[in-house]
């Protein structure tokens, strides 16, 4: 009698216990609020700098790409693993990139942050089309760049690469 009392108890404290956490979840849920920049002037200069790298990146442009990129720069992909030399970095993309890929920005998806005392962090999407492969799909693909201010010389100092396949 005392052990189905037992069992009745732990099934009744099991189930609102239950019940609890599926209510608490349901009080997690909060809808995406819209992107307002926290500085707008901190945003336009980073979109300005996205472009910047990433009209060189599309037109090989070798020399603006270096001054963009830090010399102790990390970039993390998720494909390729992490690259940390500058100089392999951009001779990847000299052999990799040039006049066979190029990057779009996926419209109204960059938002930036400011870090106190660094510089910037901006996300947001892009796609990259294979010009050897025109009728490849192209699927959005997310980044973090991480900014780095030294005087007025931005540089990107952490990069972020993630694709969805």
């Amino acid at each position: 009698m005392k052990s189905k009392l037992l069992i009745l108890l732990a099934l009744g404290i099991f189930t609102t216990s239950c019940i609890s956490i599926r209510a608490k979840s349901k009080q997690t849920i909060i809808a995406k609020e819209e992107y307002t920049p926290v500085d707008q002037e901190l945003y336009n200069t980073i979109v300005a700098l996205d472009k910047r790298f990433f009209d060189a990146y599309n037109t090989c442009d070798m020399e603006t790409q270096a001054e963009l990129i830090s010399e102790d720069i990390e970039f993390f992909h998720d494909k390729g693993g992490l690259a940390t030399s500058k100089t392999q970095i951009l001779e990847a993309l000299k052999n990799n990139i040039c006049d066979k890929v190029t990057r779009t920005l996926i419209d109204g998806s960059i938002e930036v942050y400011p870090i106190n005392g660094y510089g910037a962090v901006q996300m947001g999407e892009h796609k990259f089309f294979n010009k050897l492969e025109p009728n490849a799909k192209s699927i959005p693909s997310k980044f973090i760049t991480i900014w780095k201010n030294d005087n007025g010389t931005w540089v990107m100092t952490r990069i972020v690469s993630t694709h969805k396949n």
